[in-house]
This record gives C-alpha cells, sequence and structure tokens, in this order.
C-alpha cells in the first residue's frame, strides 16, 4: 500500500527496515543478545510475552532477557511477514513464529540436540516508528496460537 507522501522506493526500504528488525528480535533472543534486541525497540518501547507482564522501556526488555537461562536453546522461525506502512513514520506488521527449544545440557547427536516435544505457533503483532536513530519497534504483542507436545 503507498502512502500519499512516499516514492515506491522510500516504502520498499522502510518496508525492508521494519521486516529485518523482526528477524534481528528473534535472533537476538536465539543468540542471547538481550543488549542489542532491547536496542531494537523505541526508548519507550513495550514488548508483551504471552504469559506476562507488559516489559516497558529498553531497560526492562533487556534486564527480562537477561535473566534467561544460559542453557536455554530456542530457535524462533519467522514467516509471513507483512508491513503496512500506516504514514511515512508509522507501521505494522504481522508475522507467524514457530518456536523450538532444547537444552544445552543434553548431549548433541550427529543430528544436534533432541528438541523439546512442545513445539509452539504463534505470532507477533508488531508497531514500528521512524526515530532519528532509524525504524524501531514501538510495540510488539508476541501470541501462541497452538502448540504440539507436551
Amino acid at each position: 500500500m503507498k502512502t500519499p507522501t512516499m516514492d515506491t522506493l522510500e516504502r520498499l526500504i522502510a518496508e525492508d527496515a521494519c521486516r529485518t528488525l523482526v528477524l534481528l528480535a528473534a535472533e537476538y533472543v536465539d543468540t542471547h543478545q538481550p543488549d542489542r534486541l532491547a536496542a531494537l525497540f523505541a526508548e519507550d518501547g513495550v514488548l508483551q510475552r504471552p504469559n506476562g507482564d507488559p516489559l516497558v522501556g529498553r531497560d526492562a526488555i533487556r534486564n527480562a532477557y537477561a535473566q534467561r537461562p544460559p542453557g536455554r536453546i530456542t530457535r524462533h522461525l519467522i514467516t509471513n511477514t507483512v508491513v503496512t506502512l500506516e504514514l511515512p513514520d508509522h507501521a505494522h506488521a504481522t508475522s507467524h513464529a514457530l518456536l523450538w527449544s532444547a537444552d544445552a545440557a543434553t548431549e548433541p547427536s550427529p543430528f544436534g540436540r533432541r528438541a523439546h516435544p512442545r513445539q509452539v505457533l504463534g505470532e507477533f503483532a508488531d508497531r514500528f516508528i521512524l526515530t532519528p536513530d532509524g525504524w524501531r519497534l514501538q510495540h510488539r504483542e508476541a501470541r501462541f496460537l497452538m502448540h504440539s507436545g507436551d
């Protein structure tokens, strides 16, 4: 959808920047980089996780993810990200996410570590804002939709 004040190239660049934030957020969670994850959010950004109170601000996001157990391995497969520009400096997106997890203490086989039996399918509803430092997540709501296993 083209906004009245943006040309096609500007719109594509903005959409790509927002899509990249979605992918980097998953990467930084999976690789235990809470500082880099928090930096993807606006200063007053909000992260609403499925089973918790909202995390408001970069410090709250950083602190929550810094407390993740170091032996927890996760991998998020992100797909179907659709970004919509509302204004030249505001956008929103929805993405699907499939989450696998395992324990680092588990002995790896030639195929890697055995994943936990529960696989979770969820989605992210993201709102983005263009700041002086570039596009940032303003609000993220993560929701679980279904799961397999125990």
